[in-house]
């Protein structure tokens, strides 16, 4: 069984997708920990509510990065994660840190990646009017939202989409898709190699 880390800074709702799939026995795996850069977000009481420690390293309690990258990196390891998931985790993460982790990291991201990488996805797919939109998951690694692509899902844009509605609707198909995938990844189906997400099967 394949131990999770998961590393937040809000609502948790991709968190809680996890969370469900694990205690349903999707996943063949367990949450040790989940790691907030925030306290009081409702993604801890998530954790909490099902039993799973739930921690907070405050970012803003540190004077650089490299020092607050260096208590997160000793923190995460001592649940020693298999996998570490970013479940909606807002900072910026140093080459150094994604390289300690590599392989065995994940990020979803709102957008059909390459397309739209950083904030705001939903707004410049309208600003662009787009037909299509979607959610990707990628292996991480030091290019920002830059790393192998493991899967997608698409939606499609009507002509009466907001910001708010493509969120609601993006946030339907995360919460299917990034369980799916930490489900490959803890059954040995998926993994990084060479560069690339590698499936087995």
């Amino acid at each position: 069984m394949k131990n999770i880390v998961v590393l937040i800074s809000g609502n948790g709702s991709n968190l809680q997708a996890i969370i469900d799939s694990v205690e349903n026995g999707a996943i063949n795996g367990q949450i040790t920990a989940v790691i907030s850069n925030k306290p009081e977000v409702y993604g801890l009481q998530r954790a909490e509510h099902s039993h799973i420690p739930a921690l907070v390293l405050d970012h803003r309690e540190f004077d650089d990065r490299n020092l607050f990258e260096e208590e997160l990196i000793s923190l995460i390891d001592d649940h020693k994660p298999d996998l570490l998931v970013l479940a909606g985790f807002m900072r910026i993460l140093s080459s150094e840190f994604v390289q300690h982790y590599l392989g065995k990291i994940v990020n979803i991201h709102p957008s059909l990646l390459p397309k739209y990488k950083g904030l705001h996805t939903h707004r410049r797919v309208l600003e662009n009017g787009d037909t299509e939109h979607g959610t990707s998951v990628h292996f991480v690694t030091a290019e920002l939202d830059g790393g192998p692509i493991i899967a997608q899902r698409k939606i499609t844009v009507e002509a009466n989409d907001t910001e708010q509605s493509l969120q609601q609707k993006i946030q339907q198909q995360e919460h299917q898709l990034y369980p799916q995938v930490v489900a490959w990844f803890c059954d040995g189906t998926l993994r990084f190699e060479d560069g690339q997400a590698v499936f087995t099967d």
